[in-house]
């Protein structure tokens, strides 16, 4: 009796223990609303060509970017740390440039076009894509650099250039 005592107490602590160490299931994207603003200056998403961006935080909430410069200053900025699920940026490859619905993928794998000639909300905007050959057809046509997130530092972030650092001069 005592060996079976310890064996399912063995069990419920085996079970405990990756109860507390399983990350919390990734929330989904959701496609903005019309009337969906942007979490930093209110701009209507609608009114603006170029990829959107948005965080899913784990209370279920949803806060989307007009572009996503915004994005990646939030995710690769120390100080902002906060209960997150998620982060979607949108698929250029298969959104439409000028109203972009939907085509979400999560921003950790897609690859970055900085210093397009593509404008988007805030002016020069970064392209993000799902697919290697998209993101090069849009370089032969727009020009810049692809660069995968792991690339891609704080200081690379400046909207006057779509991302490519202004030699000095910061945004």
């Amino acid at each position: 009796m005592k060996t079976i005592r310890l064996r399912w107490s063995a069990l419920a602590a085996a079970l405990l223990l990756a109860a507390c160490t399983h990350p919390a299931a990734t929330l989904p994207a959701i496609n903005a609303s019309d009337d969906a603003a942007c979490a930093l200056d209110g701009m209507l998403l609608r009114d603006f060509p170029g990829p959107k961006a948005q965080v899913r935080l784990t209370d279920g909430k949803t806060e989307y970017f007009c572009d996503v410069m915004e994005l990646l200053s939030e995710m690769l900025a120390p100080e902002q740390r906060r209960a997150i699920s998620a982060f979607y940026v949108q698929d250029m490859g298969k959104a439409d440039w000028r109203q972009p619905r939907g085509h979400w993928l999560a921003a950790r794998d897609a690859l970055y076009v900085f210093g397009s000639d593509a404008q988007g909300s805030m002016g020069a905007a970064i392209a993000p894509f799902s697919q290697q050959a998209d993101a090069d057809a849009f370089v032969q046509k727009h020009g810049g650099k692809v660069l995968r997130f792991e690339q891609i530092k704080p200081d690379m972030l400046n909207s006057s250039r779509g991302g490519m650092p202004a030699h000095g001069i910061e945004h």
